[in-house]
């Protein structure tokens, strides 16, 4: 079974106890442990970025072995540029200036340069908590040794980290041809520039914000430096990993609002049996059925005997598409985002940068010159994903919709009106609101990266617009919180319409359990009223997480005895 996705996480460092994303006390978090990591550049887990993602302090060192690793690489770096090698970004110009020679006086100053001059991104800024694990990611593939840094330049970004700083980085600028924009504006702060950075809640320039956090004040770069710390994927990743943890918890949330569905339109349960999906071979699959089945445990309203109360004496041959393929719709979606916790663990602990400094067979060290900032797996498997969610988005609004309509909802109240039908219009233009969006999802979700345009003189020829693509799955997850908002508030009413009808009968085990979640801050629709704020607490409830802990609990072991 999936783990809950705030479980408390177990680092490979020694047990420690994480704190939720919200806001604390300072008497409460002075008395939490922070969790502390440490770095080698080969063993960062989907656990631990999690951790890094969602805690509310966190500790973070470079390990002894990378720090002598990235020494002796370091001082082999440098043998090689004084026996005459020319080398990209450290002796020689960058993009299409390449073939300019750097002057060995003005490298270090280059640096410097190269930082102002790539800070030109535009637009929303990164989450902290998304900037935060950036740096994280980054400062792990330095600590694999093969970039040439120092490692007191690894030390530099961990100690912002673990002061609580992190830099202002905006989302617009960046062609998955590394991340250079938000990454220069990140290396102006962590060089005490006075470009904008944020610490307890407040923005401010970062010579300001350095010395409210007791950080020193400024971090000059060596030569090589800065092109290691833009040059690479770490804030698409970092958007990766906040993007998987989103739609894990709509998935699970979406789970709730089926088996919702399936309670007020009493649906048949031979679509979920476990003989049908086993014969398909496809083991997340086989997950979907089993939580359906373990959410809607131990319901009457999905038998014969609850359809002929609502007056259907025939048998329910079959139902809709929509019904009978979710398994299989949702199972997809488990199974790639299984796959992306995988990439995500590579990617965290691969070298991301050009160029690189490798051991030469006879002796000393040498660069070469490649493409493994390029994050092209990254962007494709974002849109694919992206895709998959848009799906998930029609497949919501298609069931909603399903409860407006006499037939398709098997003889609930037309438009869910709660009082007289045609003095009461209902739930019908909440449902529309779905309607709505699904053509801004299915816009979003045209894959990004097919769309590549050539930069800068032709050299930088083919770019994988993976920030492109990660920017359009956010946009995509906050209009799925709604689409499932809409289901989740439409599935309760159609519940509580016909619940004196079907008094006689319970609902599922896990079903009751949700329908009393929403309940507790959304009360059923009488007469008309104003809806607008019905439909914002519903996404509120979806965008918390509440549904998806209650959906979580219902199915953890002791939930119930259908549970396991």
């Amino acid at each position: 079974m999936r783990v809950p996705w705030r479980l408390l996480v177990v680092l490979a460092v020694g047990a420690v106890t994480v704190s939720g994303t919200a806001a604390a006390p300072v008497e409460r978090v002075a008395r939490q442990h922070v969790p502390s990591l440490e770095l080698d550049g080969d063993s960062l887990t989907w656990s631990q970025l999690v951790t890094v993602l969602e805690a509310d302090r966190v500790t973070v060192h470079l390990g002894l072995k990378s720090r002598q690793e990235m020494a002796g690489t370091r001082r082999g770096a440098e043998a090689a540029l004084a026996a005459g090698q020319r080398v990209y970004g450290w002796n020689q110009a960058l993009g299409p200036l390449k073939d300019e020679p750097l002057p060995e006086a003005e490298r270090v100053e280059f640096q410097r340069r190269v930082l102002r001059s790539h800070a030109a991104g535009v637009g929303p800024a990164l989450d902290d908590r998304v900037a935060r694990l950036a740096l994280v990611l980054r400062a792990n593939t330095m600590a694999r040794g093969a970039m040439g840094v120092r490692p007191e330049f690894v030390d530099r970004i961990l100690e912002l980290v673990n002061a609580g700083v992190t830099p202002r980085m905006p989302e617009i600028g960046s062609l998955g041809t590394g991340d250079l924009q938000p990454m220069a504006a990140a290396g102006l702060v962590l060089t005490g520039e006075p470009a904008p950075a944020r610490f307890q809640g407040r923005e401010g320039p970062a010579p300001e914000i350095l010395a409210a956090a007791g950080v020193a004040p400024g971090f000059t770069l060596a030569q090589g430096e800065a092109l290691p710390l833009i040059s690479g994927s770490s804030v698409v990743t970092a958007r990766y990993v906040d993007a998987v943890v989103r739609a894990e918890r709509l998935l699970d949330t979406y789970d709730g609002a089926f088996a919702l569905f399936l309670e007020a339109t009493r649906a048949e349960q031979g679509a979920f049996d476990a003989r049908t999906h086993e014969e398909r071979r496809i083991p997340a699959e086989v997950e979907a059925a089993r939580v359906t089945r373990a959410l809607i445990c131990g319901t009457g309203w999905m038998t014969d005997e609850g359809r002929k109360a609502m007056g259907d004496d025939s048998p329910r041959i079959q139902d809709a598409v929509s019904i009978r393929a979710t398994p299989h719709i949702v199972g997809a979606l488990r199974q790639r985002l299984a796959d992306a916790r995988g990439h995500v663990e590579r990617e965290a602990n691969a070298s991301t940068s050009n160029p690189l400094v490798f051991p030469k067979p006879g002796g000393g060290h040498e660069f070469v010159m490649g493409g493994n900032w390029d994050a092209a797996l990254l962007g494709h498997e974002i849109d694919a994903l992206n895709a998959q969610v848009a799906d998930l988005g029609v497949l919501s609004q298609e069931l909603s919709a399903r409860l407006l309509a006499d037939k398709w909802s098997y003889h609930l109240p037309a438009n869910l009106a709660g009082g007289e039908v045609g003095l009461n219009s209902g739930m019908v233009q909440v449902q529309t609101v779905a309607v709505a969006l699904v053509p801004e999802m299915q816009q979003l979700a045209t894959p990004a990266g097919t769309l590549s345009r050539p930069a800068k003189f032709g050299q930088e020829d083919h770019n994988t617009m993976a920030m492109a693509s990660v920017r359009a799955l956010h946009a995509n997850l906050d209009r799925l919180e709604t689409v499932l908002a809409v289901h989740v508030l439409m599935a309760a009413q159609g519940i509580d319409l016909i619940k004196d009808r079907m008094a006689a009968f319970p609902l599922g085990q896990g079903t009751v359990r949700l329908h009393r979640a929403v309940r507790r801050h959304i009360a059923p629709l009488g007469d008309d009223r104003y809806l607008t704020p019905d439909l914002e607490k519903a996404t509120d409830l979806v965008r918390s997480g509440e549904l998806s802990r209650e959906v979580r609990a219902a199915l953890s072991p002791g939930g119930h005895e259908c549970a396991a």
